[in-house]
């Protein structure tokens, strides 16, 4: 299964394999927010595509495409390819400069960098259906007041990552009593005590649960006491591939 990337410009940007480092998640002590399997997971499944230069935009608060200014910090041949403001209104646009392809039936979700937090404006997100679009997508950012922001080079301006979404339309949520599946009640159960009398020694500084720290019974896909196998297949670290040349 492949992934085609056709770059439609001659310095497109680089896209790199989605890292899990966050700016915000290493200010914590003891860096805490990395020990939530969902926070970094989401961080690292999709692909970056990255800023070639650092550049300054600057909204006015105004409803034209002119309201919005851009400086990059140095001279660059394409940096009008690469940020315009087209759609107006605070809108910021971003050429991704590849038009992608994807396997039948798969879609690409096109969004901002998981958990990766800009002050001022905030990443748009959509689903393309890549499995036929002839021409490519852009990506945007809404500023959400007046003001400027800065992307510095290096920093994405895009995630992608695929779903096969076609089959959402078969899929019917249906509502339930837990206590109509015994076995999830007893294992929710177990987790809960476990859980709750984990936290009432973190309340009293219990030593050994201070030493702990927290609970790692989902990062190492495990369950409090042998309530059922350990499920197969779980995944706490995620590698994506780099991108290749394939003429």
């Amino acid at each position: 299964m492949e992934l085609e990337c056709y770059p439609t410009s001659e310095r497109p940007p680089e896209i790199v394999a989605g890292r899990p480092q966050r700016a915000w998640m290493d200010r914590f002590a003891e860096r805490h927010p990395y020990r939530c399997l969902p926070l970094t997971m989401a961080n690292t499944s999709g692909w970056e595509l990255l800023c070639p230069i650092a550049f300054t935009a600057e909204w006015n608060g105004g409803t034209h495409q002119q309201d919005i200014t851009l400086r990059p910090d140095n001279p660059h041949p394409d940096f009008h390819k690469l940020a315009q403001s087209h759609f107006s209104h605070g809108v910021l646009t971003f050429h991704s400069g590849y038009l992608f392809r994807t396997p039948p039936e798969w879609s690409m979700w096109v969004m901002g960098p998981p958990n990766h937090i800009k002050d001022g404006i905030q990443p748009l997100e959509g689903v393309v259906e890549t499995d036929w679009l002839p021409f490519p997508f852009t990506m945007n950012w809404h500023f959400t007041r007046p003001g400027k922001v800065r992307f510095e080079k290096g920093e994405p301006f895009c995630f992608i990552t695929l779903l096969q979404d076609k089959p959402l339309h078969e899929i019917q949520p249906v509502i339930r009593r837990m206590d109509s599946n015994p076995e999830l009640r007893h294992q929710y159960d177990v987790w809960e005590k476990h859980r709750s009398e984990f936290n009432q020694k973190i309340f009293r500084q219990d030593p050994e649960a201070t030493k702990e720290a927290w609970q790692r019974y989902y990062f190492k896909g495990e369950f409090p006491e042998e309530v059922a196998p350990a499920p197969q297949g779980h995944v706490n670290k995620r590698r994506l591939k780099t991108p290749r040349f394939g003429g």
